[in-house]
């Protein structure tokens, strides 16, 4: 059986640059990074401190190491941060489909997905809580978000509020042996 998320002949090392976009095709965030490998849950890309990161109308150095996951199932992707991170999040999932991956040359690969504005986030200040649930209903209006997708977006909202609340892996950020800790490590050898 064939996995048809895979990325394809991904090498750690290679360049990843994610393309986010919305449900109207305009343009969000860009964030490049290095991929790590893959697991249980799904392909690891390393974000590394002073990377530069766009999307209209905002631009940044990253102040820390980053590590995002490409999941093998679901409608998201997972940003996680450690203690070197100046803010409070710890764990930050973007509700998020279309996901594809599109090779430019040896060593260089673009992700796409489509950011469904809901945000489940894990932070140090302030616990376990959903974000951007108003963008998320003027969206729905504003681009004609189908239902059937509405449903699926609130039902995959709930369910990761519950896996990030409950620690489950990979949502499991307890220190030096959680499963994003091993990926840190790798991603600054």
């Amino acid at each position: 059986m064939t996995d048809e998320r895979a990325p394809g002949a991904l090498q750690p090392g290679d360049l990843v640059v994610s393309r986010n976009r919305k449900w109207d095709g305009k343009a969000h965030w860009v964030v490049p990074g290095r991929y790590l490998g893959e697991d249980i849950h799904g392909w690891w890309i390393f974000q590394g401190a002073g990377e530069f990161c766009a999307r209209p109308g905002a631009a940044f150095y990253t102040a820390s190491d980053a590590i995002l996951l490409v999941p093998r199932t679901g409608e998201f992707v997972a940003t996680f941060y450690d203690d070197s991170y100046p803010g409070d999040f710890r764990i930050y999932v973007d509700l998020a489909t279309g996901h594809d991956w599109n090779p430019l040359k040896p060593g260089v690969t673009e992700f796409h997905m489509i950011d469904m504005d809901l945000d489940v986030i894990r932070s140090t200040q302030h616990g376990v809580f959903v974000d951007d649930e108003d963008e998320f209903e003027q969206h729905r209006m504003a681009m004609g978000y189908p239902q059937q997708t509405v449903d699926a977006m609130r039902a995959e909202c709930a369910a990761l509020f519950e896996a990030v609340n409950t620690m489950k892996a990979p949502f499991d950020v307890n220190g030096a042996t959680s499963t994003s800790a091993e990926w840190f490590r790798k991603g600054r050898a």
